[in-house]
């Protein structure tokens, strides 16, 4: 298969389009993005993981909230009542395949006039009971095809709870990303303080034997007391993911906070990923297949529209029981019925089966620039996403490689001060940069796992019923 080629024609919603007199014309014609190739172990032309995704990160607590958020997540719920609201749509759209059945009885006093006639005046009184019935006979097929449209709005609606379960498995690995990412933050500085208040202890040694100025002394408490300062705001962004998952959850904080304050790692992964074809990631990618399935009920009712032109015939009757006196009403002699085919078609309408048509074809033109868009953004994020996660692992290694030289530096200058052989701004600015070094990394390798979750989400992978 050509993937230069827009991968218009492995829909089959176009010979809809062109059955309702649309052409080709109106998709994309440019060719799509060439294999998205990495010369190193980054990506792999192969399917992406078609289920659960996340589990590739070996992490038993973030496998534990996407089970529960698939359980209690609100929007989750409203993506369910959606698909329960289009299939009722269907069935009700379907029943008028049917003829209508109703059933009529009761009994009937009338008094005539005998002043206004010949005829003197007179009083009547009956009982009655019969069955009627109407039928629309859809010979033209404009039934058959409204029927069509909200089938292919079920299907749309069903394409819309895929990607809200995506979306949702995204959202959650995001959030719980961010948390474990500012919890080792938190970790860091920790640490960091750890060390600077061993240095702050070994100056105020050399101070109090007359080797430095209390000048040392200072400084290192000013680094101390800044790298400390930075623990509150930590805190709060750590409370922030925790607040964000429980409404993920569909949960109070207070439910979920014990789970969640106990500090965890960031999942380590670097494995190839696999990406796949362009045209796989229209085949796979929810959005562009519910966008599919809109230009098909559209498509369905611009035709049904146009059908609303010819005439409709209708089947009508009625078989029943009338009679004075009730011990007769189901006698033969009492049986009454009605057969009455009808055929109704609409000469003039002041222009209203006009306009109901160019409507429909507005919306259909409307429906196919949705689903351009849609293929568009599709390649644009997946492009995006590849580009950022390609970007952070070479950050990663790099950032490592920095952090370790950050250590030794850090080490060397300590040992050179407690030997009088270097002045203590060399330890101070060790200090500060191995602090900002190992934050780098930390939030290094939290984003490079944010862009993989966006990755396998553009990708459209990640979910199956």
């Amino acid at each position: 298969m050509n993937i230069r080629m827009w991968g218009i024609s492995l829909f089959m919603f176009l010979s809809t389009v062109s059955a309702v007199g649309q052409t080709a014309n109106c998709y994309l014609k440019a060719p799509l993005p060439d294999e998205w190739e990495e010369s190193g172990q980054v990506f792999q032309q192969t399917l992406p993981v078609d289920d659960y995704w996340w589990k590739s990160f070996r992490d038993t607590k973030l496998d534990s909230l996407i089970t529960l958020a698939v359980d209690r997540n609100f929007s989750v719920a409203m993506a369910i009542n959606r698909i329960s609201a289009a299939r009722a749509n269907l069935w009700m759209e379907r029943s008028n395949f049917f003829p209508s059945v109703g059933l009529n009885a009761g009994w009937t006093r009338e008094e005539t006039s005998g002043n206004i006639s010949a005829a003197p005046q007179s009083t009547e009184h009956y009982y009655g009971a019969s069955l009627s019935m109407s039928w629309e006979v859809d010979v033209f097929g404009s039934i058959r095809k409204r029927v069509k449209a909200q089938k292919e709005n079920f299907a749309a609606s069903k394409e819309e709870y895929t990607g809200v379960m995506i979306s949702m498995a995204a959202e959650v690995a995001s959030a719980y990303i961010n948390l474990r990412e500012f919890q080792q933050q938190l970790e860091v500085v920790k640490k960091n303080v750890a060390s600077q208040e061993e240095v702050l202890k070994i100056t105020e040694v050399r101070y109090n034997t007359g080797l430095v100025a209390k000048l040392d002394v200072a400084q290192a408490k000013s680094v101390l007391y800044s790298t400390r300062a930075s623990i509150p705001q930590l805190e709060a962004g750590i409370n922030q993911y925790i607040t964000t998952l429980a409404v993920l959850l569909g949960m109070y904080p207070q439910e979920i906070r014990p789970v969640l304050e106990t500090v965890g790692i960031l999942p380590d992964y670097m494995e190839p990923i696999g990406v796949g074809m362009p045209v796989d990631l229209l085949l796979r990618r929810p959005d562009v297949r519910s966008a599919e399935r809109n230009v098909n009920a559209q498509a369905a009712l611009l035709g049904a529209s146009k059908a609303d032109w010819l005439p409709k015939v209708f089947l009508k009757g009625s078989f029943g029981y009338a009679a004075r006196d009730l011990k007769d009403l189901v006698k033969s002699k009492s049986m009454t019925y009605e057969i009455a085919p009808a055929l109704s078609w609409t000469i003039f309408s002041g222009g209203q089966l006009v306009n109901a048509t160019r409507l429909a074809k507005v919306q259909l033109d409307e429906t196919i620039n949705q689903f351009n868009q849609t293929v568009l953004t599709a390649v644009q994020e997946t492009d995006n996403a590849m580009n950022a996660y390609r970007n952070s692992i070479k950050q990663i290694v790099a950032l490592r490689e920095v952090r370790n030289q950050g250590v030794e530096t850090l080490k060397l200058s300590l040992e050179l001060y407690k030997q009088g052989l270097s002045p203590f701004q060399n330890v101070l600015d060790a200090q500060r940069s191995l602090l900002s070094y190992e934050n780098q990394l930390v939030q290094a390798e939290g984003s490079s796992l944010l862009q993989l979750i966006t990755l396998y989400k553009a990708l459209g992978g990640g979910w199956r019923e």
